[in-house]
């Protein structure tokens, strides 16, 4: 005998499984099959409306059933809110878009344009609406979620484009010749310790990794400043770790390093060193340091060191950029860096399809702050290429020099630019 707990363990198991018109067609075949008393039995079993159950017996009992893949008839359930209020995307559009339209002076324009907002406001003038009903109507209107994208590089040089192409040829000439060229910039800064990182990795469920609240430097950990190398022709990457200053002392270091430990072997028959580079930082233009220091490297290596700087604004063209720190920050993303070590072994790592490696090394050196004299910068052995001097220029080994005669006095110091 058939009674309500059976009836109550049956739908139990059924209901996941069906659509609202399958489960009131099964709850009406029940109540039939259990004759006089049937629709309270069932109704009280499943906890469905009485009135839904007689709706499905009727349906059974009718000539002309509905299609198998409908679930309600045709223009059945709730009219469409577009239907009900059909002024409603009309405010809305003018509301989401008042940049273009409406007033300059509504409260909404300095504001989030969150659905929640919107809601609000078309309340306020007298549309009854929630916030999850406005996705699907934004979407009609032709709105979608949006960041901003930095695509405005502010006042261009008239010259901008045409160095471009003095750079890439000859950046090409180089190569074509053999001579190592280098892509070189420093990283920003990263705080060493249990700070969040920015990205997403897999994890477990339910334990993201736990880490502090505040960015504020730890003093005793201190900071990380990564000064990159991306050797153009080669696909290769040279990090070298600063925790001092990003001087450009620090900078000429790195290069020299990696000169010492792989450009030598690398390029035993190199007799030109071509670097790009931006035009501001440790290796802009102006730093009259960034020349002292390249002209010490290149009597030390016996190298011309040709530098070509990206014109003002442009420093996102140069390779080290997009070839190399790029993929740095995608492999260690969403990694706190809880340590110089941990940050050293991350971006060691990193590998592309392409074949990218990298080479990271710390240096722990100190760069105090360095002025710079007349005679020092008068004495480096620049000359200025034809097209853009100050953009683009070779500097040569010089002679070895004599050492200064004993009492004679240092010249005077003045402030690096």
């Amino acid at each position: 005998m058939i009674d309500e707990r059976s009836i109550a363990e049956k739908f139990r198991y059924l209901a996941p499984h069906l659509d609202e018109r399958r489960v009131r067609l099964w709850a009406a075949a029940e109540a039939i099959a259990l004759g006089y008393g049937g629709i309270a039995m069932v109704a009280r079993a499943t906890g469905l409306a009485a009135t839904r159950i007689r709706r499905g017996i009727e349906e059974l009992r009718s000539d002309g059933a509905l299609e198998i893949a409908r679930v309600r008839r045709s223009g059945a359930g709730r009219k469409r809110l577009v239907e009900q209020d059909p002024k409603l995307l009309e405010d809305l559009d003018r509301l989401v878009d008042e940049d273009s339209r409406g007033g300059p002076e509504s409260p909404l324009r300095w504001t989030v344009k969150s659905v929640r907002v919107l809601a609000g406001e078309l309340r306020a003038i007298g549309h009854q609406v929630c916030a999850s009903s406005l996705l699907p109507l934004l979407c009609t209107l032709g709105f979608s979620l949006q960041s901003n994208r930095k695509v405005r590089e502010g006042r261009q040089h008239p010259d901008r484009d045409a160095q471009f192409r003095y750079i890439n040829t000859t950046t090409k000439a180089a190569l074509a010749a053999n001579q190592p060229v280098l892509s070189i910039d420093t990283k920003k800064k990263e705080l060493v310790g249990d700070f969040k990182n920015s990205g997403r990795e897999w994890r477990r469920k339910g334990s993201p990794e736990r880490v502090r609240t505040h960015d504020f430097l730890d003093k005793e950990l201190g900071k990380a400043i990564p000064d990159g190398i991306y050797e153009m022709g080669a696909d290769r990457g040279w990090i070298t770790v600063g925790v001092d200053r990003d001087t450009s002392q620090f900078a000429v270091n790195s290069l020299r390093r990696w000169w010492q430990k792989l450009g030598a072997e690398r390029y035993p028959h190199a007799h030109t060193l071509t670097i790009t580079c931006d035009c501001g930082g440790s290796n802009g233009n102006r730093t009259k340091l960034w020349k002292v220091e390249l002209q010490k490297l290149a009597d030390e290596t016996g190298l011309q060191i040709q530098v070509l700087h990206f014109p003002p604004g442009t420093s996102k063209w140069n390779r080290v950029e997009h070839r190399l720190f790029s993929f740095i920050t995608i492999n260690w993303r969403g990694k706190p860096l809880y340590s110089l070590q941990t940050i050293i072994n991350l971006i060691a790592a990193t590998t592309t399809n392409s074949g990218l490696k990298v080479h990271a090394e710390l240096d722990k050196g100190k760069y105090p702050k360095v002025k710079v004299t007349d005679a020092e910068l008068k004495a480096v052995n620049l000359h200025g290429h034809d097209f853009h001097p100050e953009w683009n220029y070779t500097i040569a080994p010089r002679a070895p020099q004599s050492p200064p005669t004993a009492g004679e006095r240092p010249p005077t110091a003045v402030a690096v630019a």
